[in-house]
């Protein structure tokens, strides 16, 4: 009998499969490659018996209660969909409905999503987005925002991620150090940020570093060129030090998909550039099994910073205690209208 996989010798990497079912060379390779956790897309979704399955057999392909993750913010980023699931407003209209409240509305927001991903075997949300909604914003982003300003984005992404928590999914906070000011889709090209130390210091990172206690947060592949003229935040050292040092950010620093348009050369190159700068995993969804194979080889295993970084972020994945959904969407449906606005 093999002994048990050790989570704190899995490969530093979060993958995707490539459809509804886990076909048999996917389980092959991912028992070998051993990943942290898995990520899961609309292209692995068809209805709540069947996404179970999958989730199950991603985690028996690794032998241990892997992490599984998904983006689910709602709006035109949701992986889970009618008729089986919720539709939910994009982030920004529901901040900006709930007004002073949107704190308590996200939360009541996310605690719900929780409820739904939890009962699927999904543990993780990529969400929330702590960007800065602005006039730049690419509209890739912008209604994916929690709001306009550093205080309303902390407040209501806070209530996500409490949301969250308290469902028993751990939240990903994204695109640390601050995608707002990017007026470029990072999915296809390498964003640029010119904003001068001071006013990102203020504004971007502020929102971040009011938010740093979170156990894991995502890079944004944006080059800031008054910390790195010429590499990207997941590949540069320097925006690393800076989450980890001004932000303050000490969780899992999990690299955005590392197969987008932003980066530049080889899988293999970019995912150990990104090890090499800071990130403590690397995550690559396309489902594509030799890309996967690249990225696992470059990407090593988890370092021993890392691998008590992920510890942390696992112990605060606790079960969901009970929850009166209907209650809680009552409760949001009258927050939406306005109903006891301080």
């Amino acid at each position: 009998m093999h002994p048990r996989p050790d989570p704190l010798n899995a490969g530093a990497t979060v993958f995707g499969c490539a459809g509804p079912v886990l076909r048999r060379d996917e389980a092959r390779f991912f028992a070998a490659a051993d990943p942290w956790g898995f990520i899961l897309f609309a292209r692995n979704v068809e209805s709540p018996v069947q996404l179970r399955r999958l989730t199950a057999e991603l985690r028996a392909a690794v032998g241990r209660d892997a992490p599984i993750l998904i983006d689910q913010e709602g709006g035109r980023v949701q992986r889970l969909t009618p008729p089986h699931w919720r539709p939910w407003p994009a982030p920004l209209d529901e901040a900006r409905a709930a007004g002073d409240r949107a704190g308590r509305a996200m939360e009541l927001r996310y605690r719900i999503i929780a409820h739904e991903l939890r009962g699927v075997g999904i543990d993780v949300n990529c969400a929330p987005c702590a960007d800065i909604a602005g006039p730049a914003t690419h509209p890739f982003l912008h209604d994916r925002c929690c709001g306009e300003d550093v205080p309303t984005v902390v407040a209501a992404a806070r209530g996500a991620a409490m949301g969250l928590l308290e469902g028993g999914v751990l939240p990903v906070l994204k695109h640390i150090p601050g995608h707002g000011r990017a007026g470029t889709d990072s999915h296809l090209a390498p964003p640029r940020v010119d904003a001068p130390p001071a006013e990102l210091a203020a504004t971007d990172f502020a929102a971040f570093r009011a938010l740093a206690d979170l156990p894991i947060a995502m890079t944004a592949h944006v080059v800031f060129p008054a910390l790195d003229p010429e590499a990207c935040a997941t590949l540069s050292p320097a925006v690393i030090g800076a989450i980890r040092g001004e932000i303050g950010f000490a969780g899992l620093l999990l690299s955005d998909d590392i197969g987008m348009g932003a980066l530049a050369g080889p899988l293999e190159a970019r995912s150990a550039a990104a090890i090499a700068a800071g990130c403590d995993v690397v995550l690559h969804c396309s489902g594509d099994l030799d890309e996967m194979a690249a990225v696992a080889a470059a990407a090593g295993r988890l370092s021993a910073a890392a691998a008590a970084r992920a510890a942390a972020a696992l112990a605060a994945r606790r079960p969901p205690g009970p929850v009166d959904i209907p209650a809680l969407a009552a409760e949001l449906h009258g927050i939406r209208r306005g109903q006891g606005h301080g």
